[in-house]
């Protein structure tokens, strides 16, 4: 509904190009089936990770059998220490001095966008709570928000409140003060779920 697609170059031009690289064939497919779905989707900037990737379009895959092999998600909005990265899975993630998943899947990315956007347009209140404070916050009583596919970032639904935890950039940087989390409180059942039946 807030997404909206804007024009790419096709993978399939820089095909050749790859495996002359030594680039494998398998990878450069699943590099295409990525930008044939989500190629060109430029959506709301996220509010962690300085926003996300600006847009869908896949490039630069690196790797090797050993590992799997990566490819970038799209271009930074500004300037992070790290890339947006699809993983050897298919998860979205992002590499630095690693690589850390953040969602098993693009779906998940897409949906805690969305529902931090949906959140805080409901929410009577956003609690942020950085570094160790994290560990600090109850989710007793909450369950896991499973539409996300939450890896290192993971949704919590309680009685009257969503959380958001954020700490793929501390896994990634080795930067354990980095985790964030955002508590969106006051919520009633359409803040909760937006609809969607449990």
């Amino acid at each position: 509904m807030h997404g909206v697609k804007v024009g790419v170059r096709a993978v399939a031009e820089d095909r050749q190009w790859w495996l002359d690289r030594e680039v494998p064939a398998a990878v450069i497919d699943r590099m295409a089936a990525f930008q044939e779905r989500w190629g060109g989707l430029c959506l709301p900037p996220a509010p962690v990770y300085e926003g996300g990737p600006k847009y869908f379009h896949p490039d630069v895959p690196e790797g090797s059998p050993a590992e799997g092999w990566c490819f970038e998600a799209g271009d930074q909005r500004t300037a992070v220490p790290y890339s947006f990265m699809i993983g050897p899975g298919d998860e979205f993630g992002i590499q630095a001095e690693r690589w850390t998943p953040l969602h098993a899947t693009v779906e998940g990315w897409i949906e805690s966008l969305a529902l931090a956007h949906h959140a805080s347009m409901w929410a009577r209140r956003i609690t942020r709570v950085t570094g160790d404070d994290v560990d600090g916050i109850a989710l007793d009583g909450y369950e896991p928000v499973h539409e996300v596919r939450g890896l290192a970032d993971t949704w919590w639904r309680g009685r009257d409140s969503l959380v958001a935890i954020y700490s793929g950039e501390a896994e990634c940087l080795s930067f354990p003060r980095g985790r964030r989390a955002l508590i969106y409180s006051g919520l009633d059942e359409w803040g909760l779920r937006g609809g969607v039946e449990p």
